[in-house]
């Protein structure tokens, strides 16, 4: 699985700004037994934003990863009826649960995982839930309906980033170009893999 990178400012309404941050490309390479069953726990550190500066606690829950045809499947939705398409085959994903905070949080509709230099990486996209008030005025957020968490892990600990409120397009038919509302990506820090025997490195 490859990922291109590549930052890029798009002015918006509002004088809110869209980082176009990461582009990835599905090669499915991990063995389910490896990840399922697991927890991560760590910290989600805001960049920008309204919540600048603050720390909350960070859960991703692993119940079973995305299989190579369900990213398909993603893919022909995104290609054929944009977002709202692929919003529909997603929401039908149970891959875990994310939880930013203390709250329950959300499910993780899919998590796909793949080997990276020195270890494993895992994407997970999930439908965010949109607050009252962006749905009641139909604010330009309302058009970013799922939130997107990049995770590398060495062994037990890694890193990451969280993109709160994304946009999906599909670049070549394959590729996911992610782009971020508002604000720069949160950093996940401190990650811990628990539960289950040590990984392999």
């Amino acid at each position: 699985m490859n990922i291109r990178r590549r930052t890029r400012l798009i002015s918006a309404v509002a004088l809110l700004t869209a980082l176009s941050f990461c582009f990835w490309q599905p090669k499915l390479a991990i063995s389910q037994a490896n990840l399922v069953g697991r927890t991560i726990t760590g910290t989600v550190y805001f960049v920008g934003g309204p919540g600048a500066g603050r720390s909350l606690p960070f859960t991703l829950i692993i119940n079973r990863l995305t299989t190579p045809e369900e990213v398909a499947q993603l893919n022909a939705a995104l290609q054929s009826g944009r977002q709202d398409e692929m919003l529909k085959v997603l929401s039908k994903m149970q891959g875990g649960r994310i939880q930013i905070g203390t709250g329950v949080g959300v499910p993780a509709n899919a998590i796909v995982a793949s080997s990276a230099e020195g270890g494993r990486r895992l994407v997970v996209l999930y439908e965010r839930n949109l607050r009252f008030a962006e749905l009641r005025f139909g604010t330009r957020s309302a058009d970013y309906k799922f939130g997107y968490a990049e995770i590398y892990l060495t062994g037990t600990r890694g890193e990451g980033m969280l993109i709160p409120a994304a946009k999906v397009r599909l670049r070549d038919g394959n590729t996911w170009e992610v782009e971020d509302f508002g604000t720069f990506p949160a950093r996940l820090m401190g990650l811990q893999v628990r539960g289950g025997p040590a990984l392999p490195r």
